[in-house]
């Protein structure tokens, strides 16, 4: 096959990929804060929040995808990354004081039967998709790409800590697990947005060659 051809597949693939996380993610997103604010779940409206976040990051790769690189852009995309870094250092300072409160107060959420079917189906869904992204990555010799099947591997993370506390609530009454499932989601968020901060992001380093 025809490198430029086989390149040109490659590309739409890794674009299919991030059209389905953007659209993963947004849904995610809107189930999760709306069962966690009905619930009163810090960790579940902490994990909806951060996959707000994580579409914002991923329409970033999305861009980088379909454009080909250009000075200007590269210096929009910098700020822009810099801006989702804030946003997720943002998100752990909320997590942390919401956390802290309802440990302090023992307010006790309720059991949400959405957010644990959420938080399994993510759990499933997230290393495929994460897998899927390294093959492409692979093929493209994208780091870009590469780094960003990372952040998948960190939402099935996520999803996992999240289906723990759920569980030990719903079955076990601890109330507790909810708000302590939402601090152990600090250190990857935090994470997270110091890297996007410090701008060590490998997407700010990688030019993709999109064919004319």
């Amino acid at each position: 096959m025809n490198p430029t051809n086989d390149r040109q597949q490659q590309l739409r693939a890794g674009r299919r990929l991030e059209y389905f996380t953007l659209g993963w993610n947004l849904t995610e997103a809107a189930v999760a804060i709306g069962a966690g604010l009905f619930a009163g779940s810090i960790a579940l409206i902490g994990f909806g929040i951060d996959s707000l976040i994580e579409s914002l990051s991923g329409g970033i790769l999305l861009w980088r995808l379909r454009q080909a690189e250009a000075e200007t852009d590269e210096r929009r995309e910098r700020l822009a990354h810099r801006l989702v870094g804030i946003s997720f250092l943002v998100l752990a300072l909320y997590v942390a004081f919401e956390s802290g409160k309802s440990l302090l107060r023992r307010e006790e959420p309720e059991t949400s039967v959405i957010g644990i079917v959420l938080s399994i189906v993510s759990l499933i869904v997230m290393p495929l998709l994460a897998r899927a992204k390294r093959r492409v990555a692979a093929k493209l010799d994208s780091r870009a790409l590469r780094a960003d099947s990372r952040q998948t591997d960190i939402c099935a993370y996520l999803s996992a800590i999240l289906l723990g506390g759920l569980l030990l609530n719903a079955f076990f009454g601890w109330w507790w697990a909810d708000p302590i499932a939402a601090l152990c989601m600090l250190p990857l968020i935090f994470r997270e947005g110091m890297e996007a901060v410090r701008d060590r992001s490998s997407c700010h380093h990688e030019s993709f060659q999109l064919p004319k």
